[in-house]
């Protein structure tokens, strides 16, 4: 009893620690870049990427994401680019398209999912870092997030 009282007080925990009850569009202007974010998660602002955008954390320092927007004067592709970055090892989960790329592992206990999308001159990206015990609960999160990157 001791036990499933334990295991029921963590998971729900964990439950309202991942669910999003308020989200906004998240624009950066320099790039075009447009995701939605949930404010009612990531609740603190923790610095600036390199290019343009803005780093959030969770109030508790448990998750963060990155929304970030570099130049692509170059006009590398997605596995170029990709390849030009110091990805790390045991990538569990990796798609590159031609105007898109995903990649995802666990370090240290936590997911780590990156996509980035290209458009004129710009890649726009977001980094989403979460416990990985709590990958069920962020599943929702994260796909939100992903699927409604866009960019000029």
């Amino acid at each position: 009893m001791k036990t499933t009282f334990a295991a029921v007080a963590a998971l729900l925990a964990t439950l309202s620690a991942a669910q999003a009850e308020s989200w906004t569009a998240y624009r950066i202007a320099e790039s075009g870049t447009s995701v939605d974010i949930p404010v009612s998660l990531f609740t603190e602002l923790a610095g600036k990427p390199d290019g343009f955008g803005q780093q959030f954390r969770t109030s508790d320092g448990r998750a963060d994401l990155t929304v970030q927007a570099v130049s692509n004067s170059q006009g590398l592709s997605p596995a170029a680019f990709l390849a030009t970055k110091s990805a790390p090892s045991g990538i569990i989960y990796k798609r590159v398209a031609p105007n898109f790329f995903v990649v995802s592992s666990i370090k240290r206990d936590k997911i780590w999912y990156d996509r980035c999308n290209f458009s004129r001159g710009y890649v726009h990206c977001v980094l989403i870092n979460y416990p990985a015990a709590e990958k069920r609960q962020w599943d929702r999160v994260v796909t939100r997030i992903s699927h409604s990157l866009s960019g000029g």
